[in-house]
Order: C-alpha cells, then structure tokens, then sequence
C-alpha cells in the first residue's frame, strides 16, 4: 500500500481540520478528494508531503515513511519520489519553460546537460508541450501552464502525483483536456491523488473517491 491513514486528525493553525480520518491509496490509483472549498481537502494533501504535520494518528505511512516518526532531513527523499501540481502553476516567472525544468533537475542533483536535456525532452512530450519549450511562463495560456507544471512533475519519474486543485483556474474544456492527461499518466502507472471541487468530471474520468464534509474524509465508491 503507497499510502495508509488510519485514524488521523489533521490541525491548521491549531483549529482541527480533519479528525479521525482513514486513507487508503495502492500503486496505480486514481483517487479524488472532493468537497466544499475549506473542507480539509488541501491540508490533507499538504500532510503527505508533510508540509503540514499531522496532529495524532494510530497510523500515518506514505511510501513506507512513518510521518508520526520521520525527521526533517529525510522529508527531501520523500519529496523527491513525488510530483506536486498546484492549482496557482509556480511557475518561475523569470526564466524560460526550459529553464524552469532544468532549475528543478538541478536542484534534485542532476547535473550533466546531456540528462537535463533528455529528461526535458521526455516530460514535455508527454505533455504536448515541446514546441513551447522556450516560451516564458507568461506566453503560455492557463492550460499551457498547467500542462508545463504536470510536465515539471513528471521530472524525477515520481511513484505518486499530488494534484491539488489542477483545474480550479480553468475552463471546462481546457479542464477536461487536463484530467484526462493525468489520467492517462496514471493509466501507465503513477498514482494520482487529485483534490477537486469540480465533480463533473468524476464520471468522465472514474476513480476513487474521497469526500471531505464536516471535519470528516467519507469513501464514496
């Protein structure tokens, strides 16, 4: 199991979020955390990565990392195995598509140019985007970004993608032509975890899911 939640209660500026939550996600779902805007959805997904620590729990294992136990140095490993997209792109706004991709292999301790440029090559095709490699952030279109962001994503070949909110500043078609390139990607392996309010999209792209109401995570199907 990627991912095991048993009995877990979430805290955001020490107002209780979520409490008494369990979550489960194996190798190669498609997950949906759905509900109202403030429901918990986002404080979930920040708990994974441990951007936002987890109050009490009888378990909390992400890619067997014990989060109840796991030190600050080993959470760039962890990190490292997944893929973040977020609804507001952070895209850097300053530099090239290429260079953006290139600032986070670099950072991840990729170095040689002949890899940077093939692991560009490869997120960027799969995401339709080559031809728009050498465009700034601010060419692109809000799709455009968010195809760049999944594509930045992808970079370290991640176990799991956390997609919060992926389609929240977008058009509906432009919002299908997203989901179903995530969902693609999962069908070849990767877990995606998605975090939306959109729940049109639900039937299109089936999975599991996840409804966040009243401090509670509730399994749908």
């Amino acid at each position: 199991m990627l991912i095991d939640y048993k009995n877990v209660t979430i805290c955001q500026d020490e107002e209780t979020v979520l409490e008494g939550i369990d979550f489960n996600v194996e190798e190669g779902e498609f997950v949906y955390l759905i509900g109202k805007v403030g429901s918990g959805k986002s404080s979930l997904l920040k708990t994974l990565y441990c951007e936002l620590d987890i109050k009490e729990a009888d378990t909390a294992i992400v890619m067997q990392r014990d989060l109840k136990r796991i030190r600050r140095r080993d959470i760039p490993a962890l990190r490292k195995e997944m893929g973040i997209v977020f609804q507001d792109f952070q895209l850097l706004p300053d530099r090239n598509i290429d260079k953006n991709l290139e600032f986070v292999l670099r950072a991840t301790g990729i170095k040689k140019a002949a890899e940077i440029e093939m692991h560009i090559n490869e997120v960027l095709n799969v995401v339709g985007m080559i031809d728009k490699r050498y465009k700034m952030p601010h060419e692109l279109s809000g799709g455009e970004q968010q195809r760049v962001t999944i594509a930045r994503a992808l970079l370290n070949n991640p176990k799991v993608i956390i997609a919060d909110e992926p389609t929240g500043n977008l058009d509906e078609e432009t919002a299908n032509d997203i989901v179903n390139l995530v969902y693609e990607i999962s069908k070849k392996g990767t877990t995606v975890i998605m975090s939306t309010h959109n729940t049109s999209i639900l039937e299109r792209f089936p999975g599991k899911i996840y409804l966040c109401e009243d401090g509670k995570l509730v399994p749908k199907c």
